[in-house]
Order: C-alpha cells, then structure tokens, then sequence
C-alpha cells in the first residue's frame, strides 16, 4: 500500500489533485488501485464526501443514483461524529460492516485515518474482507461452546457416578481406587458393627407388590441413610432387607460404639414413628458388636465394599437371635455403653462359632443430648 502514502504526481495523489472537488471514477484510477481485493476512499472531512475511490470501494459501497452522495449515505454504519473525535486525537477510527456482494454478505473491517496528500486534512479509508476471518471466529467459538458444554456433561456423569460409588464404598476407599485403580484390604481393629433385618418380611402383604415394596424399602432405607451420615457412621450394604452399618472407619472415632448404639435407637424410633401413620409396619431386628474387622473390595467388574472377620459375624448372630423390636449388644458393647444408655442382661445365649455369650438389650438412652 505505499501507493497510498505518496505525495505529489503518484498514483493516489495524482487521482486527488486532478478529481479537486469530485470523486475521481474508478475507470480513471491507476490499474494498480482497481485491482487492489482492498477497498480505498479519500474522504474531505468537512463535506464528508468521497473525492476519490477505486473500483472496490465503489462495488462495496455504490454512490446509488445521487452523484457524489457523501459517505454517511454510502457508509451508514460509520458515525463522522466520533471518526472526527479519534482522527483529531491522532487515532484512526475503526468498525466492522456488512455488505451484499451477489449472493454472499461480506463483513469488512473498515478503517479511517488521517491522509497526508499534498492536498492535506483528507481522510483515507480502508476497508478488507474479513468475512473468512469471522467464519473462523464463528466456528471457534461454536466448538468453544460445543466443549465447554459436553466438558460440563462430562462433569455431571463424573459426579453422578462419584455419588453411586460412594453409596458403596468410604470415600477414603473411593480416592483410593480413582488414583490408583486398585484398593488394599485394610485391617481396622476397633469399630463397631450394626446388622439390622426386618422380621416378617416375605410375609407382608407388600411384598406381593413388587413397586410398591421397593418405594417403602427406598424410604426406609434412605431415612436409615440419614440417621447413620447424622452420627458419622458409614452404611455399608443392604441386601434385600438387611441393613449393614459400621462406625469407627475408615476414619479412627473413639466414641464409635455410643455413635451407633444412638443410630440403632433412632432407627427403631423412625420405624415407631412411620407405623402410626403408615399402611404397612415394620419390625426391625438390630444386633450390635465391637471389635477388628478386615475392609476391602470385593469383585472386578461387579465390584461391592465389604467387610469381614468375627465381628461381623457376631453381629449378625445377635441380630438373628433378637426378637422384633429389639436390639442385641455383646456385653464388650454393653461395657463400651453402660454410662449412657440403659441396658438388660438376657443372660447367656448360645450363639454359634462363639459359645455361650452374655446377651444385653439395648433399651434406650441413659440421657439425652449427649
């Protein structure tokens, strides 16, 4: 574009000096100017008319019918007001447009800048097909778009299945497994271990309505779900309609054994509760043990948390042994709780793999809000 900047008898300023006050046609422009893909103007700022444009200029923007119609005619979307403010302040003045041209709209970056022709204190335009540019732009900013969204569906599902595998596993096993694909069985030596099922199930007249069983177990499950997350405990499983819940891990809690002594309570309460108001009543059996237990995962492509070991195994004795309604603790528990709750002696019971063992019922709280 040194054309542009000439002085003198060069081929813009000739075109100026010999156009004087009318815009020199772009049949009488210098071939090298008409055959620019550029649109160019010379504009005289106080009448705002086109006293000079070569051939690109004129298909872009036609005078139209009126001769030597001035630029806010031909070029509505420019403002002269603010170009004028920015050119005196020494800053070009730059917007974007559109145009047909045939078929196609084009979009053009426009420029006006202060030309320095021997004429002086004109104004020199530019104007360049941008239309590619912006059909780039567009398409960025749709796949742009198209990423971040299917980015934050990516999400959602990530956090959807992080809950699922939290239903069945601590989250310390959960991060575990993320970072490393594989789990470690972890000996925990001192938790305490609910087992709790429902007396007479099969014989409910529910069970007979399979929608309607699995509503009123997904209640009362997910009650029991609440009350265990309330005493900082974890659920382990249900299956079918047992219900295993553990305290003391992964994270160590010195009050392991009273946290789930309160959740067994408040279980029976929910149960109390529902079945004045509910159709259907339910019974629970609840048995309580302290002790070690081994924690892993179990399975590869089905995989469930689970725990093992005496302790689970004398809690699910004393859970079958107990009546409905009532909650059985080995007398380590009993121990572990005397201060706090009330408790009776059922003296012992035989319970297979562990002998004789002294059976205590768990009746209520000693005191409340502790």
């Amino acid at each position: 574009m040194s054309e542009l900047r000439t002085k003198g008898r060069e081929p813009l300023g000739e075109a100026i000096h010999e156009g004087e006050a009318r815009a020199t046609a772009p049949g009488q422009c210098p071939p090298v100017l008409n055959s620019l893909m550029t649109a160019v103007a010379v504009v005289d700022p106080a009448s705002w008319s086109v006293r000079f444009e070569n051939a690109r200029f004129q298909e872009w923007f036609p005078p139209g019918d009126e001769e030597g119609a001035d630029l806010s005619a031909r070029l509505p979307a420019a403002d002269p007001g603010r170009a004028r403010d920015r050119l005196e302040k020494g800053r070009p003045y730059r917007f974007e447009t559109e145009v047909r041209a045939g078929p196609r709209t084009l979009t053009l970056q426009m420029e006006l800048r202060p030309y320095d022709g021997e004429e002086g204190g004109l104004i020199l335009i530019e104007g360049q097909n941008i239309s590619k540019q912006k059909e780039a732009e567009y398409m960025l900013d749709s796949y742009s778009r198209l990423t971040e969204r299917q980015n934050r569906e990516l999400e959602k599902e990530k956090e959807r299945g992080e809950r699922l595998l939290l239903n069945i596993m601590p989250r310390a096993v959960y991060e575990e497994l993320k970072d490393s694909g594989t789990t470690t069985p972890h000996t925990f030596e001192d938790v305490s271990v609910l087992m709790l099922d429902f007396a007479g199930f099969t014989d409910m007249a529910i069970s007979r309505d399979p929608g309607a069983l699995i509503a009123e177990l997904n209640d009362v499950f997910t009650s029991f779900d609440r009350i265990v997350e309330h005493f900082n405990c974890e659920r382990i499983k249900t299956i079918g309609d047992a219900y295993m819940a553990v305290a003391g891990m992964p994270d160590p809690d010195p009050e392991h054994t009273i946290h789930l002594a309160k959740v067994a309570l408040r279980m029976h309460r929910f149960l109390e509760r529902r079945n004045h108001t509910g159709t259907h009543h339910w019974r629970c059996r609840i048995g309580l043990a302290s002790g070690p237990v081994i924690g892993s995962i179990v399975g590869i492509q089905k995989f469930v948390y689970d725990i093992f070991g005496p302790t689970v195994n004398l809690a699910s004795r004393l859970e079958t042994l107990a009546e409905p309604g009532q909650i059985l603790v080995t007398p380590e528990v009993a121990t572990r709780i005397q201060d706090d709750f009330i408790l009776r002696s059922l003296g012992e019971n035989e319970l297979k793999g562990f002998g004789a063992v002294e059976v205590f019922a768990l009746e209520d709280e000693a005191r409340e809000g502790r």
